[in-house]
C-alpha cells in the first residue's frame, strides 16, 4: 500500500514542506498614562504610551535617549485597575525626520515582565484597535 497525499500525489506529505514562520505580535493604538524612568538616574523619560504590543511599546520621550538604555516602566493595564511594572530596553530611536514620522519616538522592547501581567496585557489588547504597518515613502 503506497502513501498518498491529500491531493493524490505520492511522496512526502504537504505539511512537512511548509515552513512555520512565527508572526510578530500585532501593535495596538493606545493612549495610556505611564511613568517611564531611566534605570541609572531615575529621570522621567515619558508619561504616555502611544502604541503597545505584548512585547513592546512606542513612546514619545521628553528628551533624547540612547539605544540600549535600560528603563523601568509602570502603567495601568487597559480596561483594568491593575498596575503593571516592567523592565524595558530602548530598541529603536525614531528621530522624526522621515515623511510620516510623528516626531521623536522610542521603540521599547519589554525585557522583564511577570507572566501573569503579560497575559493580562495580551488579553486586554484584543479590545484595542490595531495599527497598520507603516510604509516607507520614497522621496
Amino acid at each position: 500500500m503506497s502513501s498518498r497525499n491529500l491531493d493524490g500525489s505520492a511522496g512526502k506529505p504537504l505539511r512537512s514542506l511548509v515552513r512555520y514562520v512565527p508572526r510578530r505580535p500585532s501593535r495596538h493604538s493606545v493612549r495610556l498614562a505611564c511613568q517611564i524612568v531611566r534605570e541609572r538616574d531615575f529621570k522621567l523619560v515619558a508619561d504616555e504610551i502611544v502604541e503597545m504590543s505584548e512585547c513592546g511599546l512606542l513612546i514619545r520621550p521628553k528628551f533624547r535617549v540612547l539605544t540600549g538604555e535600560e528603563l523601568l516602566v509602570s502603567f495601568m493595564a487597559p480596561f483594568t485597575r491593575t498596575f503593571i511594572d516592567a523592565e524595558a530596553t530602548v530598541a529603536r530611536v525614531i528621530h522624526g525626520r522621515r515623511l510620516g514620522d510623528g516626531g521623536l519616538s522610542l521603540g521599547l522592547e519589554i525585557t522583564g515582565m511577570e507572566e501573569a501581567a503579560r497575559a493580562l496585557v495580551k488579553s486586554q489588547l484584543t479590545f484595542m484597535p490595531t495599527v497598520a504597518p507603516k510604509r516607507r515613502l520614497y522621496s
